[in-house]
């Protein structure tokens, strides 16, 4: 049995479309799958298992790689094809069952919807297919003293500043207060280090944050590994604080405890933000009427220490 599955081309819907991902592994554990994804985002789909092959389709193809990609494909017949982009070339192929996904309903969250569009319940966890070469390359971005799932060092918060667009962005001074409120003495993560997460172009946004904090605690993983290293690495963090992005997503999916600072409920699907998935996750809304700018930095710090209590309490039941 032979799948192919498209997958979206934003880094935080293509993190969320592994949930399908898994549960179609897990509902036809004798299928072997072909990918279609970006250049940006196959890297994490790479140690997937029974996976044959990726290829790569950017966010705004040229016809020649449209057509290239479609003689590829259509060189197999498939026994599902399952675009989650969607594209019309799939609709092109031989196979016996096609589902697309249809334009996102602001009311279901991603995980949802891609689930119901193969029939299942969604799943608890998104998944994260790590390689040991992953792991051993994301001890390059932590320090030797930092705490590793349960050891003795100092504990790691990661902080993203980036966000979708201007109305999804926090302003930096209050990301520096409450990195350091998080990790002053009395906090919940005292003595942490602080790794500023970001992509590489998003570098003019964290630059100002990495000015505004202790330089001998500071980290810079600003476009410093391919994305299943950060991911990797994020799987060491106590805390991961930041915007939409995608990049908060991919903390979600590590497993890392994930605090989301997002725009009202209720406002545009560009800059109200999807909430990370999985039971390590939080949110904190603006109220209706604000806007991000708008959140307490003692209110973010409070929903931070909340989230990571519950956290422990669970841990201990």
């Amino acid at each position: 049995m032979r799948i192919l599955v498209v997958l979206p081309t934003r880094l935080g819907d293509a993190v969320l479309a592994g949930g399908a991902l898994a549960l179609l592994q897990d509902r036809y554990p004798e299928a072997r799958f072909t990918l279609v994804a970006n250049r940006l985002t196959a890297p994490l789909y790479g140690a997937m298992p029974r996976l044959d092959r990726i290829r790569l389709l950017e966010p705004t193809p040229s016809r020649r790689q449209i057509l290239t990609l479609w003689l590829r494909a259509a060189a197999t017949s498939w026994s599902l094809v399952v675009d989650l982009r969607p594209t019309l070339f799939t609709s092109l192929l031989v196979k016996r069952k096609r589902l697309a996904a249809q334009t996102p309903d602001p009311a279901f969250h991603p995980v949802v919807a891609f689930a119901d569009l193969l029939g299942l319940p969604p799943p608890e966890r998104l998944p994260l297919w790590l390689a040991e070469a992953h792991r051993k390359a994301a001890t390059r971005l932590l320090p030797t003293d930092s705490l590793s799932n349960g050891g003795g060092g100092l504990p790691l918060l990661a902080v993203g500043p980036a966000g979708e667009d201007e109305a999804a962005i926090w302003p930096v001074e209050r990301f520096a207060e409450a990195a350091l409120a998080l990790t002053s003495p009395g906090g919940p993560l005292p003595d942490a280090r602080i790794a500023v997460v970001a992509e590489k172009h998003e570098r003019v946004l964290a630059n100002p944050l990495l000015a505004r904090l202790p330089r001998e605690r500071r980290l810079d993983w600003v476009g410093r590994a391919p994305l299943p290293v950060l991911a990797a690495a994020l799987r060491h963090c106590g805390l991961y604080l930041g915007t939409a992005s995608g990049l908060l997503h991919l903390a979600a999916a590590a497993g890392c405890p994930t605090l989301a600072l997002l725009s009202p409920a209720g406002a545009s699907s560009e800059t109200s933000g999807v909430a990370p998935w999985g039971p390590e996750t939080a949110e904190l809304r603006a109220a209706k009427g604000e806007t991000l700018a708008d959140l307490d930095v003692g209110a973010v710090t409070d929903a931070a220490i909340q989230l990571l209590n519950g956290l422990q309490d669970l841990r201990q039941a």
